[in-house]
């Protein structure tokens, strides 16, 4: 069985496409793939690690108005199509998975009108422009959250839920807490803005700091992003907070273990990006959401919106966002145990841990339908 695989831009896209990858491999021990992404898009780095063998479109989106960027953009992508219809050619692949960014356009529009079987993995609750405009020509879709099933033919989509990675489940709290030297009794707050950071959260972690600083009740893990993690230490610094004499707070500008840190958290402060909140539901983490303002479609609040509208988090805008008001989520989340189990019980019924089997069993069964 011989299947390509597009998705890129970010981790978001890339890291879903890489557990089905895996997930397939499964079901399909000789099954062969080939990997579609950017040059520039993380992929390009990510990818040949996990030797997959990997080959590249030039393709990047529109401007949302009309300028000069757009005639060459749509210059590029013309050029892409007739590329990703050889690349497909030459391959011929049983079927074709697209997990999200622009480089998939133009592989699985090429794949479909070549009569190969094709499947797109829209994440969001808000589908993005690609997958809606592919979803004409794909044989199924399958969506992360119920929200976004209206957005697609009827019968072609499928609600699975969002694939996450193995290891997320298979670490325990136990290990979580002897992985990062925690105390048993307290409670863990994990704080993470993505891998390159975000400046509001860490901006309002720093009163949030001060506030729990040597709390009898709480434990923090603050991830900064490796950008900003002399601005947070910098920032404590200058509010008093000596984390070398706090024995509750620890900063680091990247943690290589998030399943194992996942599984030592109490609540989340997060982003609102699919894949990570699909970890957190899989695992029954409540939540404080500040999604990320600036992301296509404002698809992120979205996805807050159905966790918070489900019980499972509790949602802070970006713009509304303060050390003080974070700090008041938190005290009330914390505040009551029984509503905090609530809050857990409600995010580990959103989770969908098989989704990513059920998701390559679709693809494998499109796979036996392929007719040259």
């Amino acid at each position: 069985m011989r299947i390509i695989v597009s998705g890129g831009g970010t981790g978001g896209h890339i890291y879903p496409a890489i557990t089905l990858i895996n997930n397939i491999k499964k079901l399909v021990p000789n099954a062969e793939f080939l990997y579609v992404g950017t040059k520039k898009g993380l992929e390009a780095d990510i990818i040949p690690r996990e030797q997959i063998p990997f080959v590249t479109l030039d393709i990047s989106g529109f401007e949302r108005h009309l300028t000069m960027k757009n005639f060459v953009v749509a210059g590029k992508a013309l050029k892409a199509v007739m590329k990703a219809r050889n690349i497909v050619k030459n391959f011929k692949p049983d079927v074709a998975i697209g997990t999200g960014g622009y480089v998939c356009g133009p592989i699985l529009m090429a794949a479909s009108l070549m009569g190969i079987p094709a499947l797109i993995q829209e994440q969001n609750a808000i589908p993005g422009v690609t997958n809606k405009i592919l979803a004409r020509f794909v044989d199924k879709i399958a969506v992360g959250y119920k929200r976004a099933l209206s957005y697609f033919p009827e019968n072609k989509v499928v609600f699975t839920g969002n694939p996450i990675r193995d290891d997320i489940l298979l670490s325990t709290r136990n290990e979580g807490l002897m992985e990062f030297s925690l105390d048993t009794t307290k409670k863990t707050i994990l704080i993470s803005g993505g891998s390159r950071g975000a400046h509001s959260i860490n901006k309002a972690m720093l009163e949030v700091h001060k506030h729990f600083a040597n709390n009898y009740r709480v434990q923090i893990m603050h991830v900064t992003g490796k950008n900003e993690y002399d601005f947070v230490k910098n920032g404590l610094a200058d509010l008093g907070v000596n984390l070398d004499k706090v024995d509750n707070l620890a900063v680091y500008p990247y943690l290589y273990d998030m399943p194992k840190a996942l599984a030592a958290t109490d609540i989340a402060v997060f982003r609102a990006g699919a894949t990570s909140l699909a970890e957190l539901t899989a695992r029954g983490v409540p939540a404080v959401l500040i999604p990320y303002p600036f992301a296509a479609e404002n698809h992120q609040e979205f996805n807050a919106r159905e966790l918070e509208k489900n019980g499972a988090a509790k949602v802070i805008l970006n713009r509304e966002l303060t050390g003080e008001k974070l700090i008041n989520v938190l005290e009330e989340m914390l505040a009551s145990e029984n509503r905090l189990q609530e809050m857990v019980e409600a995010s580990r019924n959103m989770g969908k841990p098989s989704a990513a089997l059920a998701i390559a069993e679709m693809v494998v069964d499109l796979a036996k339908k392929t007719n040259y």
